[in-house]
């Protein structure tokens, strides 16, 4: 029996986006989890990803500073709830670093990645408390946006030294 945990999607709560990716998982990898890559890619353009802090263990710290086009900035919190090497990474913004309820509960996200040689399969599932907050992801643009920071990965990744 696997000590993964999984998730259960729940159509009226929760978003999916899930793709293969020309490029091999350990890049796909790396992306996520290493703060100088993940500044490069993980805010859909003309937004920014101008800090971040990674703290790649269940129970480490998740951070993310975006900006907006005019310059406002969002911070977001979170903390890690399962890293899987290659695999798969949870997080939350429930909770902040050492499992402390940080006081807004937006999502916890899937992130899992599959090695399909030169390519992988990706998924991302954000789980939401309720219909409202799935709708307002939606309205934010989840798909868009978030499709368009894997868009951009996979172009960051390629332009990396191989």
């Amino acid at each position: 029996m696997s000590k993964e945990s999984k998730e259960t999607f729940n159509p009226e709560l929760d978003l999916v986006l899930e793709r293969i990716v020309e490029v091999p998982v350990e890049l796909v990898w790396d992306a996520w989890t290493k703060p100088e890559q993940l500044m490069h890619w993980f805010t859909p353009a003309p937004w920014k990803t101008i800090d971040c802090r990674i703290d790649l263990k269940p129970g480490g710290e998740f951070y993310t500073l975006m900006q907006s086009p005019e310059g406002k900035d969002f911070p977001n919190n979170g903390c890690f709830l399962e890293v899987v090497p290659l695999k798969k990474l949870v997080f939350t913004d429930s909770l902040i670093s050492g499992y402390r309820p940080s006081g807004n509960s937006f999502m916890t996200a899937f992130v899992t990645m599959e090695s399909l040689g030169t390519a992988t399969k990706y998924k991302a599932v954000a789980i939401h408390k309720d219909p409202e907050t799935k709708k307002q992801h939606e309205e934010m643009g989840f798909m868009d946006g978030w499709g368009t920071a894997l868009d951009q990965l996979v172009a960051y990744t390629k332009t990396l030294p191989k």
